[in-house]
Formats: C-alpha cells, structure tokens, sequence
C-alpha cells in the first residue's frame, strides 16, 4: 500500500516538471506550464480613508484662484502648461452658464392642472411678419459677429457667379484641412506667418478662435515675413498692433542676409524651457500659400531642407525637420482660411498659380488701383495711360509682347504684372492704422517684478525680444521706395 502512493507521488512529481501549456485547438495558450490555480486575496483592507477627499479646496481660495487665472489668461504672453491639473470646470465663469429660472416666468400650476391659463402653446413668433423679423434681426447679429460673405451676396450690382473655377478653392480642401490639424495637434508652439505687405488680409482668425478655445495650452507666435518689401515704419507700426494680441516678430527669410533669425531662436529657447517636462517641442508652421513658411524653415536651418518654390502649392505634406535636440520644426502646406474673397483677391493674395488663370487681364485693373502711378511708371516706364486695357497695350508694345498681324499679346502682359506682384518687384503694401499712446505700458513695467520662478523668467525674455526687435533696422530692398515713402510723409 506504501509502495504504491508513493509510486503515485513521484508520479505526479514528474508530471508536474513535464507539464506544458494548455492550448486549444487554435493553439491559443489557455494555462501556462506551471500555473497554479489559487487566486491570490482579493480582499482590501477597511479603512475610512478610502471614503475621505484627497484633495480639498475651499470657496475662498477657489474663488481667489479664479481671479488670478483671469488676470493672467487676459495677457497673450501668458499660457497654460499642464491643463490637466487644474479643475478648468469649477474656473468657469458662473454669469455665462447661470441657468434660466423658467418657474419664476411660467409656474406649473399656470401650464398643468385645473388652474391652467394656456390654451395653445407659445410659438416663437406668432405670425410670418414677426418670424420674418426675427430672422433677420439673428442674421444682422451673425454677420456683425462672424463679418458678412460677399461671395454669397455678390459685387456691388448683386450678382456673382453661380460656380467657380476649381483653382479659386486651393487650399480648401479636406486633405489640405486635414494636414492643418495634423499639425496644430502635433505642435506645441504654432507659428503663424504673415505676409508683411497685408498683414490682417493673411491671418487665420479661425485658427486662433480654435487655439483659444480648445487648445490654450498651446503657444502662437506672429511672424511677419518679406519685411524687406515695406518701409520700416510700417513693419515697426504692424508690430506694436500684433503684439497687443501675440508675440510678434519681423522676419526676413534668406539663408545669406537675413533679418530676425536670433529673435526666432530666441523666443524658442525660451519656449523649451517653459516646456521643461518634454523631452523636446514641436513648432509648427503655418499660414497662407505662398507667404514664405518653408523659407523661414530653411533660415533657421541655414540649408536647403524644404522644397521652395515662388509659387503657391509647392509644400504638399506636413514634414519634420530636426532644429536642435530640443526643439522640432514641422512645414504646413498652405491652407486659405476666408471664403469672403473675391477672385481678384484670392490672385493677388498668391493663392493661385498665374499660369493657371484663364483670363489674367480681369485682375489688372485691382492691380493698378492697389499701387501707386509713380511706382507703376518707374516698374515698367510707362507714362500714362487711360484704362488697364490701355495700360496692358503700352505694356505689349513696349516689351515686344505681340502675336500675329501685330495684335498685343495682352494675356502674357498681364501675367508678367501678376507675377511682379506675388514676387514683390511691384512696391505695395497696407499701412498700420495709426494709434494713440498706449497708457497701459507702466503697468506691464509694473507687473514684471510680481514672480521670479522659471516660467516668468522665460516670460520677461520673451517679452524683452519682442520690444527690442521693434527698436532694431528692418533691412529693405533698395530703389523699392522713394525717401519720403521711407520716412513715412506720402501714404
């Protein structure tokens, strides 16, 4: 009998060292060798303090809390870090979410039950004239709000074209919108880049109402690029109105000569420290077709690392380029963000290759009523004239720019003038709308001494960069401008 358990015994011994994996017939592994059956104690320890608050605030403090959130996020130099920590529920303001006291209009006992006085429900409006009215009071708010479309009202006679040309709607596309988010999502530091000659024509406000509302954690930076192609004064004017609302900076992308390289470096040096906790941060470029983003990229690398063209569409895909081992830069294609242009604006914004328009004489006439008749007659040498027909004929002479018989080749002409126009050879750009003294600035001065940690150490050079470029010469092309255009007498 002793024999045979222990017999047993080592049998069992030996098959427990033998044991394989169980496995079932599509050889999914049910047990491993080895496995013991026995769960482990799931039982938890009783204790009051499971059911006790971690983290605890009072009214006061959160309500002292609150206003000091508010004054900083009121300063466009200052961003939320980590937005997961703070409880951005209870920061809201309470006026804005205040629920509608329904009962103190309408009581049930008015609506339900024996004492009822409705008879037949409220309508919003109680016939046509009223509900036509209010419609158009909802519209007349919207479009002070949201600015009206005059693509969808028409020109000044009423009428617009039912279709437009494929080539109008570049940068509209869903791809093209997709690869925007791709790398607002991936950035964290976007830069925006303006074209300097029409600086609010070439902003993203969509943009920035998405930064603002979904993304505050996220940094934005203006950058004026082609700052060589306006008077000083104007690019120093534009600079102090977009600082008011970002970090803006004037650039000059060239590899050679260029101008705001150090201040760019700079600011996002002080970004990366701001983002201490991350291994590295991500900037992305972004703005319209052909305002210069993939230059910028190639100054800050001081080599050719993106395909740059003096044409709209040349960046296709977004791309990462290594700057530093801290900081990452990433290309945008173009994305065209207001839909209220006109044809003539969307050409001369750069939008549209000129080799693709159909009929490039129709955009001339927005041409000669932008830039001045001095300029004009110094460009081309041409004295006067009557029309942009007659001013497209001269031309055609001029330049021998002729087809058969003698007939001016006015399609060519005119795309000789579109192409001096996004290339910058025709001297035009919007003058800063003039302002008075900000009485504001001594409390800025005030406000800079309050902390002395990291983050408000990077904040003051940040903004000790800005107002130094203000201070510094912007290069400008020579023989674009006349002295007192320079100087800033004639607008």
């Amino acid at each position: 009998m002793l024999t045979e358990m222990g017999a047993s015994n080592g049998y069992c011994r030996c098959k427990m060292y033998n044991t394989r994996p169980t496995r079932d017939s599509k050889g999914k592994i049910l047990k491993h060798d080895l496995q013991s059956k026995e769960l482990p104690s799931t039982r938890i320890m009783p204790d009051r303090r499971w059911f006790g608050n971690t983290r605890v605030v009072n009214q006061k403090e959160l309500e002292f809390f609150r206003e000091e959130l508010q004054n900083r996020l009121s300063s466009n130099y200052n961003v939320l870090l980590k937005e997961r920590k703070i409880p951005m529920s209870l920061l809201n303001d309470n006026q804005k979410q205040a629920r509608v006291h329904l009962l103190d209009t309408e009581p049930f006992s008015d609506a339900f039950g024996p004492k009822t006085k409705r008879k037949r429900p409220k309508l919003i409006a109680s016939d046509y004239e009223s509900l036509l009215k209010r419609v158009d009071d909802s519209q007349d708010a919207f479009e002070e709000k949201h600015g009206a479309s005059t693509s969808a009202e028409g020109g000044e006679d009423g009428f617009r074209d039912l279709v437009r040309h494929t080539m109008f709607e570049k940068g509209q596309s869903k791809r093209i919108w997709g690869e925007l988010y791709k790398v607002v999502d991936s950035s964290d530091v976007v830069v925006q880049v303006l074209d300097a000659r029409d600086p609010q024509g070439t902003r993203c406000y969509h943009l920035e109402r998405h930064l603002k509302e979904h993304c505050k954690h996220k940094h934005m930076i203006l950058l004026l690029n082609k700052c060589d192609l306006v008077p000083a004064w104007a690019t120093k004017g534009w600079l102090r109105i977009l600082s008011k609302e970002y970090p803006a900076l004037a650039f000059h992308a060239s590899i050679n000569k260029s101008f705001g390289k150090g201040s760019l470096l700079s600011v996002l040096r002080q970004f990366s420290r701001l983002k201490s906790d991350k291994q590295a941060i991500s900037v992305g470029f972004v703005g319209y077709p052909n305002v210069g983003k993939s230059s910028v990229i190639n100054t800050l690398r001081t080599k050719n690392v993106c395909k740059v063209a003096p044409i709209p569409g040349e960046t296709k895909v977004w791309q990462y380029i290594t700057l530093t081992k801290r900081i990452f830069l990433i290309d945008c294609p173009g994305v065209v963000y207001q839909n209220g242009d006109t044809e003539t604006d969307i050409v001369l914004k750069g939008v549209v290759r000129v080799t693709n328009l159909q009929d490039a004489s129709e955009h001339i006439g927005e041409v000669l009523k932008r830039v001045k008749k001095e300029h004009l007659k110094r460009a081309y040498r041409i004295s006067d004239w009557e029309d942009d027909n007659d001013f497209l004929v001269q031309l055609c002479k001029s330049t021998g720019k002729l087809l058969k018989g003698g007939e001016p080749d006015l399609m060519t002409a005119a795309k000789v003038i579109l192409h001096d126009w996004q290339r910058g050879k025709i001297p035009f750009f919007v003058p800063p709308p003039k302002q008075e003294a900000d009485v504001n600035e001594p409390e800025e001065e005030k406000d800079k001494g309050v902390d002395d940690d990291k983050e408000s150490a990077a904040r003051k050079a940040i903004e000790d960069v800005i107002s130094s470029q203000q201070i510094d010469d912007v290069p400008i092309q020579e023989d674009l401008f006349s002295e007192q255009e320079l100087r800033g007498e004639t607008l």
